[in-house]
């Protein structure tokens, strides 16, 4: 599942191409995504401008002259800027076509993600409405965390994935931030320190902006907006790694399930 450093790593890819042209032309092939496509949106985009491209935890904003595109990559979405466009897929649903030629495909095989459109400020749409704090903005701090969380007796990692504490942390860059910080992914919430808190921060952002520079994780098929896999996976530390040895200690990774997805953990360096 693309996670906020794929997200961004596609808005930066996208934004040179995007940024100050006009869509000409629109056209949804597959309305069927986790919520179906506006019926109305090939119309509406049709002689839109791209002013620029924002993101908001997991979700690429078009922001157009009109309104705002909201593009959600689910669990096998992308968003490709193509210059020669191959013949459309199977699993392609929208195509833009740019008043330079260059079109702009979203495909998405398993079909969870999502294409909204709306012409109110898009922070007002109810799925945006609701997220927390950005975890690179300066409204995420080890105080803000704590306070979020402290009072509840849930895991960590469960905590660190709710948007509504921290907007677009995901499972592979909970596991390796909480590695970093030495925390363990089940600790209960209220076990859990300010000063913890603040360890766990700085381990949130390092891991998310090394990840960014690195093009994000490419575990199966993501590639950003021009097609470029990235290679954040090569620096994973715990996550996927269940039974191979620590990288810190060599103690044989853990695993346990929270929330219905896998954690690998260190069970010496983490507690």
């Amino acid at each position: 599942m693309p996670e906020l450093p794929e997200v961004e790593t596609t808005r930066r890819a996208l934004e040179p191409i995007l940024r100050g042209r006009t869509i000409a032309t629109a056209k949804v092939y597959d309305a069927r995504l986790r919520w179906p496509v506006p019926r109305d949106l090939a119309d509406r985009l049709a002689g839109e401008a791209v002013l620029r491209l924002d993101r908001r935890a997991r979700y690429l904003l078009l922001r157009l002259k009109d309104g705002t595109l909201i593009v959600h990559f689910g669990m096998t979405g992308t968003l490709r800027a193509l210059s020669r466009p191959p013949a459309r897929g199977p699993h392609d649903h929208l195509e833009l076509t740019l008043d330079n030629g260059v079109v702009l495909r979203y495909r998405d095989p398993r079909r969870f993600g999502a294409v909204l459109w709306t012409a109110d400020p898009a922070e007002s749409h109810p799925l945006l409405a609701c997220l927390g704090p950005e975890p690179l903005g300066p409204g995420f701090s080890g105080a803000s965390l704590h306070a979020a969380i402290h009072p509840r007796r849930i895991a960590l990692k469960l905590a660190l994935m709710d948007n509504r504490n921290v907007a677009g942390v995901g499972n592979i860059y909970a596991s390796e931030a909480l590695f970093r910080a030495g925390l363990r992914p089940a600790r209960p919430c209220n076990r859990v320190s300010l000063a913890a808190c603040e360890k766990l921060v700085g381990a949130v952002r390092e891991v998310l902006e090394e990840a960014i520079a690195a093009g994000g994780s490419t575990l199966r098929d993501y590639v950003d907006g021009t097609g470029k896999p990235g290679y954040f996976q090569l620096e994973h530390r715990v996550y996927g790694r269940r039974g191979l040895p620590c990288l810190a200690c060599g103690t044989p990774l853990k695993e346990l399930r929270l929330g219905g997805r896998s954690s690998c953990y260190c069970p010496r360096c983490q507690t």
